[in-house]
């Protein structure tokens, strides 16, 4: 009876004004290209334009902000990786909030690479890795800001490597920074594949490591090796990106985007194809289990955070214990 009272009321709610679709990041960035591609399958079963805003800022705490300001009558929407929006607090950007303020809607897994420009002197990852031990500060590394994929990415490298030092260049999106690596204005990127494939497939960079267990094959590009082979030990989590709605919208604004989300998302040939063009994980999944799923991602970097010294409050305020890696009762 209670699946079908939900579903009755998801075919009621029938917005009568276009949706504003949040991305706090440049275009071109790994949240602004799967969100244009998912943005066409919600404005078909919705019936209105999903109209996709860019406003970047603050590692994405900007445009998020404004989402949690807005009315939460269902018609503005943001999109980000999950991490971000479940650790504004611990990083100080966004104050009081964490993962249970939004309802999650999950699209796909991401994975950082770490590249160099095509005619860097570094031929594999064990060679810069090397220089930013005995060089540190000459390193430049080009990313989306301190709590973007890229920024967590040489952070969480840092940190495995017993602690190394380098010169952050911050950009407006990971697009951005991928394309100013491959210029010559940064020695290194960190972003996520998706934001480098077609400079890695192009020649002009040169991916060296991806952060994960296994090698990323990418079409028509010699498989990236993982980075497991030089730091083992290093702790890895995928990275899920997707849209999150402001809790305390109408009930039958949730249990509309879950059922589009169930039936469209979930069956989408463009999302899909997508995901395999661009090095990403194919994985839709909305309410508890993307929760769920996000969970390890976030426990990952917020405690990633204290042990750098940079958490300006404690992981323990969003109900993390940091000693354990596991999730608490606030």
């Amino acid at each position: 009876m209670a699946l079908g009272t939900a579903s009755a009321i998801a075919q009621e709610w029938k917005p009568d004004r276009p949706i504003n679709l949040i991305v706090p990041w440049g275009a071109g960035g790994s949240t602004d290209q799967v969100t244009r591609v998912t943005a066409p399958i919600l404005a078909e079963a919705l019936g209105v334009e999903v109209v996709v805003v860019n406003q970047p800022g603050a590692s994405g705490a900007i445009g998020t902000q404004e989402v949690l300001n807005a009315p939460r009558d269902g018609y503005t929407w943001t999109a980000n990786a999950i991490a971000n929006n479940a650790t504004y607090h611990v990083s100080g950007l966004l104050p009081d909030t964490d993962i249970d303020d939004w309802h999650i809607y999950l699209s796909v897994a991401n994975v950082p690479v770490v590249s160099v420009p095509a005619d860097s002197e570094f031929e594999d990852f064990g060679q810069l890795l090397e220089a930013l031990k005995t060089r540190g500060n000459e390193i430049t590394v080009a990313t989306a800001g301190v709590t973007s994929s890229g920024g967590t990415a040489i952070a969480a490298l840092s940190g495995a490597a017993d602690g190394f030092d380098y010169n952050m260049i911050t950009y407006d999106g990971g697009g951005p920074a991928a394309i100013a690596t491959a210029a010559g204005e940064a020695m290194v990127t960190t972003q996520l594949a998706v934001e480098q494939t077609e400079l890695i497939r192009g020649q002009r960079l040169k991916p060296l490591a991806v952060l994960s267990d296994q090698p990323l094959v990418l079409e028509g590009v010699d498989p990236i090796p993982p980075i497991t082979e030089w730091l083992p030990d290093m702790e890895l989590a995928p990275d899920y990106f997707g849209i999150f709605i402001p809790t305390g919208v109408p009930d039958e604004v949730v249990a509309t985007v879950d059922k589009i989300w169930a039936e469209q998302v979930v069956n989408s040939e463009a999302l899909k194809t997508y995901a395999e063009t661009f090095g990403a994980v194919f994985a839709p999944s909305y309410g508890a289990e993307a929760r769920a799923l996000a969970m390890p991602v976030v426990i990952l970097e917020a405690c990633d955070s204290v042990d750098r010294g940079e958490a300006v409050n404690d992981p323990s305020t969003i109900g993390i214990d940091c000693e354990t890696r596991t999730e608490v009762a606030q």
